[in-house]
């Protein structure tokens, strides 16, 4: 963290595979290695990275505050919930916490005794903002469908030629 000149707290943009990339808060750690970072399930996820993988990082200094972000829960996370969605699972999870959302990212929101699974569709401004109390969250629309093939190993081209790996034989 001293050599990028990153301190706890600051806004830092990752990049992974196939050019994703997502803006999360530094948290400073003793027990990590100089040369590694520590992300969770969710970030990785959005970046597309495994445990292991290598990911870009550098610092994000220009993050405003959002005025307005859009976010739809995925439609398998939300099966046989009724009630407000707003009230049960975002307000608490954004309150007084100023988190970094990229546009397309996913992230877990628990609550209600279950744990829902957000996609932010657009952010005011673009592509990246923070979260603050008088952003106005919007999760007005009908949930999304979860992407099918989220990660590299979903397909791979052979000869100009995508195929499913389950139908690949060695």
């Amino acid at each position: 963290m001293d050599e990028l000149q990153l301190f706890r707290g600051d806004t830092v943009q990752l990049k992974g595979k196939r050019r994703k990339e997502t803006v999360c808060i530094v948290l400073s750690d003793e027990t990590c290695p100089d040369e590694k970072i520590r992300m969770n399930r969710v970030v990785r996820n959005n970046l597309r990275v495994r445990l292991s993988d290598i990911v870009s990082i550098q610092a994000c200094p220009d993050v405003k505050y959002g005025k307005r972000i859009h976010v739809l829960p995925i439609d398998d996370t939300v099966d046989g919930l009724s009630g407000n969605l707003f009230e049960v699972f975002l307000k608490p999870y954004f309150l007084e916490a100023y988190r970094p959302m990229h546009k397309d990212d996913a992230f877990i929101v628990r609550g209600g005794m279950r744990a829902v699974e957000f996609k932010v569709v657009e952010t005011d401004p673009v592509p990246y903002c923070i979260v603050a109390p008088d952003t106005i969250i919007h999760c007005d629309g009908n949930p999304i469908k979860r992407e099918v093939c989220k990660n590299t190993r979903c397909n791979i081209g052979v000869k100009g030629k995508r195929k499913s790996v389950s139908r690949l034989k060695v």
